[in-house]
């Protein structure tokens, strides 16, 4: 009984961990490292380092989902899954899928509208580029959102476990 409320606090605890690099570095790059850059970087150069830093976020982003997929993985093996449980996987599914939207498409189409000298909202390629952005702009605040859902349910799933009667 100990080992296995120690094997579901420690599940638990890589989980919540995962999701605060992952929400965490996805709002520290959208509300301040990107004002900063793009306030203090002239362009094209603030557009290419941060398309530099999203790209590599990205990878940090789907490996923070995969970890969250294992960890949810070995959630489900520690006892029957409620209605909490799955609002719970459907909101990491969710932020697990724009995660890699963001990683696998949009994010290197971005990359790919910059090399080839796009400007925002300056000819062809350029709508290109704000359509593709203003995707990635929708997509990282829903991602955001599921997380925030998702650490919501799994704390509150977690309270549900450790107040559930012994012979369960």
């Amino acid at each position: 009984m100990k080992r296995a409320r120690a094997m579901r606090v420690a599940v638990s605890a890589v989980s919540f961990l995962a999701a605060a690099v992952w929400l965490g570095g996805i709002l520290v790059l959208g509300a301040v490292v990107a004002p900063i850059v793009f306030h203090m970087v002239h362009a094209p150069d603030s557009a290419d380092a941060m398309t530099t830093v999203f790209l590599t976020f990205d990878k940090v982003a789907m490996s923070s989902a995969v970890v969250i997929a294992l960890t949810e993985a070995a959630r489900s093996r520690f006892g029957p899954i409620r209605r909490v449980d799955l609002a719970r996987l459907a909101s990491v599914m969710t932020a697990f899928a724009l995660a890699f939207i963001q990683g696998l498409l949009l994010s290197p189409k971005i990359a790919e509208l910059h090399t080839q000298g796009a400007i925002r909202n300056v000819g062809e390629l350029g709508l290109q580029l704000e359509t593709t952005h203003k995707w990635s702009e929708l997509c990282g605040k829903t991602e955001s959102f599921a997380l925030v859902v998702f650490v919501v349910l799994a704390v509150a799933s977690d309270a549900l476990a450790h107040h559930a009667p012994k012979d369960a």
